[in-house]
């Protein structure tokens, strides 16, 4: 066959498949745009080559990994590990090098191998930003539009993709790496790195620009309870309080809002959890990263193109009261589940520990509040309040501030009800003093009130210290 009629083919298979389908009625509009882009993109990122030679690089380039992607699709082997896509990537160039009279220099030649397997394996030209530590967001709002958040702050990115189709094919192999699909019947999808990373990813119709991804970073290794204190998150007596908390087995909430560092925090604090425990996490995309031995992670998943075979995140709590636990993990409750994790916690399961998304303690309380009545059980306001506060003993409100530092802004016990209000007692709190240039001064102050659980564990003969509660000291930050 000519490389004339397999390019037709290839292009006839591509049109054909409903993940594009809704980027033919995106051509038209995007073409002048398209090509202005690559033309800028060009200039930025190789300004000694010729315009026309990067542009036939990129379309030689694009061609093969569609025809790869095409073959690996037919075989089967989309989901394959590394090292075998590896060696069928390598196969698959040197073939294509030595039949075809491809338009190339011999550096281009050599950086073809690498490319097709970064974009095969990996996050295609978003891996210059991946690489860089100090980038905590990337945002794709199409193929030539790339948003990076470093240092608390967006900023454009010199990234840009070739056209929406290579986009979409990046979306389409991070999707199919963890069994996610995502087409135009299910244009949507949430996602993970094999780093931990979390990613969101939509398509048209749901997006009618084009397709987005928006990836939320995760480092190659979590971070430490000793880190997050030297970066100013906690101060070291409420480092000293986390630790007794959770080796104590109390109960905790972690608010915050979205990008406040609720599971990053989440996964410090469960350092303090023994060895000797079973640990069982429910996560939408697993993310948590745990130093403990005996842990079992479980994920949610959604339904398949029939409507059939969804796991929710209730029916995972429900599984693992099964599971003999010592600990339930929900990375985060957003619906019905948070009522089958407060009876858990009020039926001798201590020690757990869940996150959701609120604005303070008290609005976390008031969310929980509203996800039990997503259970579909008609209960009254005042049992539900009273499994609340019988269930949680400690919220741990956490903030990105605007200097970009993610801090611990409350710790609150929570005491009980007063008539129908639950009542919160604050333990510990950020204090802002003002701004040395851009960056929030300010300290962590203990309010001096001992929590009634300390109270409790004192009782067990764990020597909780009691100056963390009542010195004076000042912890700076800033």
């Amino acid at each position: 066959m000519s490389k004339e009629a397999e390019t037709t083919t290839a292009r006839s298979t591509l049109a054909g498949s409903s993940v594009n389908l809704p980027l033919e009625r995106l051509r038209k509009k995007r073409a002048d745009k398209a090509q202005e882009s690559t033309r800028t993109a060009t200039a930025s990122t190789a300004p000694a080559a010729p315009v026309s030679g990067r542009v036939t690089y990129l379309a030689v380039k694009g061609e093969l990994h569609q025809r790869l992607l095409d073959d690996l699709d037919r075989r089967g082997l989309l989901g394959a590990d590394e090292e075998t896509l590896t060696t069928i990537v390598r196969e698959f160039v040197d073939q294509s090098l030595e039949l075809q009279d491809l338009p190339l220099n011999n550096t281009e030649r050599g950086q073809l191998v690498d490319d097709l397997l970064e974009e095969t394996l990996g996050v295609g030209p978003l891996a210059t930003v991946m690489a860089d530590p100090a980038v905590t967001d990337i945002l794709v709002n199409g193929p030539h539009q790339v948003f990076i958040e470093r240092f608390g702050r967006l900023e454009p990115a010199n990234v840009r993709f070739r056209d929406d189709e290579h986009l979409v094919r990046i979306i389409h192999r991070i999707a199919a790496r963890v069994g996610r699909r995502i087409d135009e019947s299910s244009p949507m999808v949430d996602a993970r790195l094999p780093d931990g990373s979390r990613v969101n990813a939509t398509l048209p119709p749901v997006t009618i620009d084009g397709p987005t991804l928006s990836i939320r970073r995760f480092g190659h290794r979590r971070l430490h309870c000793d880190e997050l204190l030297q970066l100013g998150m906690f101060s070291p007596a409420m480092q000293t309080f986390f630790k007794y908390m959770v080796s104590g087995r109390r109960n905790l909430l972690v608010s915050g809002g979205t990008g406040s560092g609720k599971s990053t925090f989440l996964g410090a604090i469960a350092e303090s959890i023994p060895d000797t425990e079973r640990i069982v996490t429910i996560e939408d995309a697993a993310e948590l990263i745990l130093d403990q031995v005996h842990v079992v992670r479980m994920e949610t998943r959604p339904a398949n193109i029939e409507g059939r075979g969804m796991i929710t995140a209730r029916d995972l709590v429900i599984n693992a009261l099964r599971m003999r636990p010592d600990r339930i993990i929900v990375g985060e409750v957003r619906g019905g589940e948070a009522l089958d994790m407060m009876q858990a916690m009020n039926t001798g399961h201590d020690g757990g520990v869940t996150t959701v998304h609120a604005n303070s303690p008290r609005d976390a309380l008031a969310r929980l509040e509203t996800m039990v009545l997503m259970s579909g059980l008609e209960l009254p306001s005042r049992a539900i309040r009273e499994q609340i506060v019988s269930a949680l003993e400690l919220i741990i409100h956490i903030r990105r501030y605007e200097d970009g530092v993610r801090r611990v802004e409350s710790v609150a016990e929570v005491r009980g009800l007063e008539g129908s209000t639950p009542q919160l007692q604050e333990i510990f709190r950020f204090e802002s003093r003002g701004r040395k240039g851009r960056q929030i001064v300010g300290e962590y102050v203990p309010t001096g009130i001992v929590p009634r659980a300390v109270e409790e564990l004192r009782a067990r003969d764990i020597d909780v210290p009691l100056d963390i509660f009542q010195s004076p000291t000042r912890n700076l930050h800033g």
